[in-house]
């Protein structure tokens, strides 16, 4: 007899926070005869995508027709055991149609985010209802999801390959080679696309601080995104040689886990992924205090946390955490807080929560 068949819904393959945690969590599943499908409306880079297909995973993408309207029909041909729905328009579009299908899916959705405009929250609020179970990825979002008067969820926070991330870290010394980091160098690492949340702005304005007080400091930025040309002109304009720009790195986690800090400048984030990648690798993180940084990183413990949008405050975390007793402290503190984002453990629960609610497993 088959075991049951789990598809899972996204808008995007792309690589972003939540595509990455679905994958990794994937990747990390035991077989346990359960058969796994990915359906998403795009996916523009084939890097994830590429990743499932090498594991065994099913994965539809409807590029060529992204169509909300595309998922009913393609969804019912598969007929699946239990749908995870990870994208709330989506969500709510496939909630009303399935209550007409025989046999009826069970119906689970994962929030990564709560940063969607009225309507949208709204019309999930209409339809969640009919979810037999809600998964919060991290503590702040099932807040901010239950103050709109929402269904009760389970909260789970997801994580990384601690065993890759660890892996990645013994061979530091050769990664910082490839990308030509001098050997005494402080190497702190940003990884995110240049868009507006990601505030690079108050990152090069943080950076220079530093820079001009600690020359060890080199700042290393992975991404790309459409500020990327500003941001590039304004770092040229200071002549800051501290900072350079990377472009795209595949598995940015290499370049997190060769590095002695990671900084976030954000003024918006949900649950970061390069934050777990960063704990998992025993990397200590100075960060915004945003979002679901602080259910991941407590200041003084594993990293530091600074005021959003303020420079001065930003480069001061930076500098405190560059001072050897501190760093040496920190660094132990993230090393021990890697369980906290072993995406094994969630792995694990998520199967088990496949058993709960689908019987014929």
């Amino acid at each position: 007899m088959k075991g049951p068949h789990i598809c899972e819904v996204i808008k995007t393959l792309d690589v972003g926070g939540a595509e990455v945690l679905l994958v990794e969590r994937l990747l990390a599943t035991a077989p346990t005869g359960k058969r796994y499908t990915v359906v998403c409306q795009r996916a523009s880079t084939h890097e994830l995508a590429e990743r499932l297909r090498s594991a065994g995973v099913n994965v539809i993408d409807l590029g060529k027709d992204p169509r909300p309207s595309r998922l009913v029909p393609v969804i019912r041909r598969l007929a699946p055991d239990v749908l995870n729905l990870h994208s709330p328009l989506p969500a709510a579009l496939l909630r009303t149609a399935s209550r007409f299908w025989r046999p009826r899916p069970v119906l689970i959705s994962t929030v990564h985010n709560v940063r969607y405009g009225t309507p949208t929250m709204l019309l999930d609020r209409a339809t969640g209802w009919l979810d037999t179970r809600t998964v919060a990825v991290s503590p702040q979002v099932a807040r901010a999801f239950t103050s709109w008067g929402a269904r009760t969820l389970h909260t789970r926070i997801h994580g990384v390959s601690v065993a890759r991330q660890r892996r990645w870290a013994t061979e530091a010394a050769r990664i910082r080679q490839e990308w030509g980091v001098p050997e005494h160098a402080f190497l702190i690492a940003h990884v995110a696309n240049f868009r507006p949340e990601k505030n690079h702005g108050l990152l090069v304005a943080a950076a220079a601080k530093v820079i001009a007080r600690d020359p060890r400091a080199l700042f290393l930025l992975s991404g790309s995104g459409p500020l990327h040309g500003q941001v590039a002109k304004r770092v040229a304009d200071l002549g800051l040689d501290g900072l350079r720009f990377l472009g795209h790195v595949p598995d940015a986690g290499r370049l997190i886990a060769a590095s002695d800090l990671l900084v976030l400048s954000s003024f918006h984030e949900g649950l970061p992924v390069v934050v777990m990648e960063a704990l998992a690798a025993g990397v200590p993180v100075v960060s915004t205090d945003v979002g679901g940084v602080s259910d991941l990183v407590t200041t003084g413990r594993n990293g530091l946390l600074t005021v959003p949008g303020d420079a001065d405050a930003l480069a001061e975390g930076i500098l405190r955490a560059m001072r050897p007793e501190t760093h040496a402290s920190l660094r132990r503190g993230a090393a021990g807080s890697a369980d906290l984002v072993d995406v094994k453990r969630t792995a694990e629960w998520f199967d088990r929560l496949y058993d709960e609610v689908c019987p014929r497993s």
